[in-house]
């Protein structure tokens, strides 16, 4: 059955060569000076090797829409080996497709080999029951290369050698209309890699463009497909959408087509107010930091999305008989478990979640020994950001945010002076105990009751 739909989608296809588009240097717009020179140096070893060469996908889309591309990413006629022959700098990765990775320094240029969109080869493809791509290392021409990548505007190919752009699949009028859309079969394509479904959105939000109707209508359907998906590959996936720029228009449309809840756990609204405006404050400052060239810790942005669930967790052990401290740590360990969660978040990234967490009662108990633990916090800055950032959607931290905004932005002197003026933590009531009557000789603990 797996078989037969993979069929369809790519048996009998023509070679799309015959019917490309080639554009010629003088019309359109992208320079070599533009790319990478690393990528250059690739297409140029290439080329004079005898092989094709292509700067090929996403860097081509993005040169003609006058971006500058995180990626530049090569295609070619020579096989893995023969590209690892020609550098020395090259390491061969992936099981599920072959890929070269041509290292300088901290430059990777990734390097495919012009894989077959036919059911031949099936020796070297492979599916899971559900259809899922498993393997696929069979080659192909240029044509076939182009007709098995996903978006018809990621099917660009720069050629090297005269530095004319192919446009195998109309991708050029796609650009012009500014639609995503799939090629193939939509549901098929889905099925065959479900993590489309992602990548679909996030080029939607990051170009601002419409899904085409044919893309847009088997999404909810096809959703449930990312239970299937490696949880790593989700956080990959999780990377790309929310630290590009294009957090805030991304998160909408996850909603908007039900995938929010294959990427994080889906808290309940009425047990947590103000939420929306939170998540959205927290996109915001994301999106900012990443226009303004500042580094961007995931764990933040994290802590935001888990917060309401953490709250939720930890009103579900108020009618528990346990104390609050317990009850914190318990709810934390609940909602930071790697089996509640869809994807796999890093160790790294759950202890800084945690720290952010539990920082915030600190901040708002303004007395000397708590103010002085979080100022001294390796945390500080972070749990200060968060609590503001609660602030904007809560009135009730206004104050305990303008006391913390006005100290981290004092002269150490200054500070000391502010700890100074914060009332001590009251002494905790003394407890006696009991003075119970000794136990005499009918009261014995052993006694028989005879």
């Amino acid at each position: 059955m797996i078989q037969k739909l993979f069929n369809i989608l790519f048996k009998n296809k023509p070679d799309y060569s015959e019917q490309a588009v080639i554009i010629p240097r003088t019309d359109h717009c992208i320079s070599r000076k533009h790319i990478n020179p690393h990528a250059v140096k690739v297409l140029y070893r290439l080329h004079d090797a005898g092989f094709a060469a292509y700067l090929v996908g996403g860097g081509v889309r993005d040169l003609l829409l006058g971006k500058t591309p995180k990626d530049f990413d090569v295609a070619t006629d020579a096989k893995p080996e023969e590209v690892k022959k020609l550098f020395r700098n090259c390491l061969l990765i992936g099981r599920r497709f072959r890929i070269a990775h041509v290292r300088f320094g901290h430059d990777i240029i990734e390097v495919t080999t012009f894989r077959a969109g036919s059911a031949r080869g099936d020796d070297e493809r492979s599916h899971s029951k559900l259809g899922m791509l498993l393997r696929d290392n069979v080659y192909g021409t240029i044509g076939e290369d182009a007709v098995r990548r996903d978006f018809t505007i990621n099917a660009f190919y720069y050629n090297i050698a005269d530095f004319s752009v192919t446009d195998f699949l109309n991708g050029m009028q796609d650009l012009q209309d500014k639609v995503i859309r799939l090629i193939g079969k939509p549901s098929v394509r889905y099925q065959e890699d479900p993590v489309r479904l992602l990548r679909a959105v996030r080029f939607a939000a990051k170009l601002n463009f419409t899904l085409h109707e044919d893309t847009e209508k088997p999404i909810e359907k096809s959703a449930k497909l990312l239970v299937h998906v490696a949880p790593a590959r989700l956080f990959d996936e999780f990377l790309k959408l929310f630290f590009y720029g294009h957090a805030r228009n991304t998160y909408f449309l996850l909603e908007k087509y039900g995938l929010l809840q294959y990427l994080l756990p889906i808290y309940s609204e009425k047990t947590v107010s103000n939420v929306q405006i939170f998540i959205e404050q927290a996109l915001i400052k994301t999106d900012e930091r990443v226009d303004n060239d500042q580094s961007v810790n995931p764990a933040f942005l994290l802590a935001a999305f888990l917060w309401p669930k953490f709250n939720e967790t930890l009103e579900s052990f108020k009618g528990a008989r346990i104390n609050a401290a317990l009850a914190t740590q318990k709810s934390l360990t609940k909602v930071l478990n790697s089996n509640e969660l869809p994807m796999a978040i890093p160790k790294r990234l759950t202890e800084i979640i945690r720290d952010i967490w539990t920082l915030q009662w600190r901040f708002s108990q303004l007395v000397r020994h708590q103010a002085v633990f979080v100022s001294l916090h390796k945390r500080f800055r972070a749990g200060y950001d968060f609590l503001v950032l609660r602030a904007a959607s809560d009135p009730t931290l206004l104050e305990a945010a303008a006391w913390w905004t006005h100290f981290q932005a004092s002269e150490h002197a200054e500070q000391q002076l502010l700890l100074e003026q914060l009332p001590l933590a009251p002494k905790p009531k003394k407890r006696y105990k009991s003075r119970k009557k000794p136990l005499g000789k009918k009261d014995s603990v052993h006694s028989t009751g005879e």
